[in-house]
């Protein structure tokens, strides 16, 4: 991932639905260019984002099974308002159905009570040992460091039922997360902290 465009996940049923967002500050390199004297989140990395909340509920709703989430198409994008800097996207994803390899997605994004962009998107999931004979350590490597990542994601959501605090207990998606095992990463858990 080069931009990682997510700040925090607000909500997730894993395998169902997300919700995340985005606060977008002047100081995202791309606003540079992006218009310099009207500086506005790029569509495209406004579709991004809702890839990759789609990305993390399909992960933890088959627990972190593939190293590799990827939009495979998008349909019926329509943009809306622009997400100036200063602005807080909050983008929705809902799984709509899915077979073994992939996952269809009906995405939103919106700044306060105006819509922003809508999608329909495809996502493709796999593992690069099914397609490389030494693609099982990179498929390790990738799980475990998007692991990493989920954890810092869940760790500046909101507490509460259904939310990335609930969500996040080893119970929830079937194995102890990287790092378990040890007196604070247990109280951790047993605390939703």
């Amino acid at each position: 991932m080069r931009f990682n465009l997510l700040d925090s996940v607000v909500a997730v049923e894993p395998g169902k639905s997300i919700t995340a967002i985005k606060a977008l500050t002047l100081s995202e390199e791309y606003l540079a260019d992006h218009f310099p004297r009207f500086p506005v989140m790029p569509g495209v990395l406004m579709l991004e984002a809702m890839t990759q909340a789609a990305a993390w509920t399909i992960r933890l709703g088959e627990d972190f099974a593939h190293s590799i989430v990827v939009l495979r198409s998008a349909r019926n994008v329509k943009y809306g308002d622009f997400v100036e800097p200063g602005r807080v996207l909050r983008v929705t994803a809902e799984v709509l159905s899915q077979d073994e390899k992939t996952t269809k997605i009906k995405a939103s994004g919106s700044v306060g009570d105006r819509t922003s962009l809508t999608a329909r998107l495809v996502l493709e999931r796999y593992n690069l040992a099914d397609r490389r004979p030494h693609g099982a350590a990179v498929d390790a490597r990738v799980r475990a460091e998007m692991r990493k990542l989920w954890a810092i994601l869940q760790g500046s959501g909101l507490r509460g039922p259904g939310s990335v605090a609930a969500a996040r207990r080893p119970a929830a998606y079937g194995s102890r997360p990287a790092g378990a095992g040890s007196p604070a990463a247990d109280a951790a858990v047993a605390t939703g902290r």
